[in-house]
């Protein structure tokens, strides 16, 4: 069994940054691709970014694209998701997920593992 827990959500105004970090109780962090999502209210969860657990290779929403960076420590089982630039559109509850040895992918029904989310507020 996997656990996730996100951490770094707060309130910023629109133009600031924030850093989530997502710690994962596993043995075999690296053998898993990792994804960030959001939700906000009243509307349906979104993928934001992932990185994979073979190459590294990264993947953007292009709403998110130049703005955020997803990056992971395997020593330290966490995966990071920099947000810069921030805009009230990006408000939302922000998620971690993973998947096993699979490739990229912004299906959420994919990933295996789900956070409990931390939320992220942008104001104007």
């Amino acid at each position: 069994q996997v656990q996730l827990v996100e951490s770094g959500g707060g309130l910023v105004q629109a133009g600031g940054s924030l850093r989530l970090s997502c710690a994962a109780s596993v043995r075999s962090f690296n053998s898993y691709t990792m994804g960030w999502f959001r939700q906000a209210p009243g509307k349906e969860r979104d993928f934001v970014a992932a990185i994979t657990w073979s190459s590294g290779s990264t993947y953007y929403a292009d709403s998110v694209k130049g703005r955020f960076t997803i990056s992971r420590d395997n020593a330290e089982n966490t995966v990071y998701l920099q947000m810069n630039s921030l805009k009230p559109e990006d408000t939302a509850v922000y998620y971690c997920a993973a998947r096993f040895r699979s490739p990229y992918s912004a299906n959420g029904a994919q990933y295996e593992y789900w956070g409990q989310g931390t939320q992220v507020t942008v104001s104007s």
